[in-house]
């Protein structure tokens, strides 16, 4: 059921993607130039997207537990620190000049557009130098939270 779940979701958020033109690099690209020809119509998806998750935090905190899994993950972290900021910054940078970001790189994959295969090396790569970073650094963004037992 977990796989389904998984299966159906990845494809529910691949088909708004795609309806949303957010794989579209030329489409993202006028978005983010606010000083030219600005299109703002990926605002609302962004708007929506927010909106969605947002409904969902909120089912998932008063609900208490998953209803597919053994415990929720919600982040408690809050503070900013460099690593979050420069990742931010590489990811913003990168979404600038190419127009792409991991979600809709990977939608491209399935029409077989070579650029989106470049990106899907690159992001493979910045995960591989991720781990050669010290692991005493890192600390855990989530706490799991105990099943509820009412449910």
């Amino acid at each position: 059921m977990v796989i389904l779940s998984a299966f159906t979701s990845g494809l529910l958020f691949g088909l708004g993607l795609i309806i949303s033109q957010m794989i579209n690099p030329a489409k993202v690209l006028a978005f983010l130039d606010v000083f030219g020809q600005w299109d703002p119509s990926l605002a609302l998806v962004m708007v929506g997207a927010v909106a969605a998750s947002a409904f969902g935090y909120m089912l998932a905190r008063r609900r208490g537990a998953p209803v597919l899994v053994a415990s929720l993950e919600i982040p408690t972290r809050r503070d900013l620190d460099f690593r979050l900021l420069a990742g931010a910054t590489l990811f913003g940078i990168g979404w600038g000049l190419v127009g792409l970001c991991p979600g809709p790189a990977l939608t491209l994959l399935s029409f077989g557009v070579w650029q989106a295969f470049l990106f899907f090396a690159a992001m493979i790569a910045g995960m591989a130098a991720f781990t050669l970073l010290p692991s005493h650094q890192i600390q855990p963004a989530v706490a799991r939270q105990p099943q509820n037992a009412d449910a």
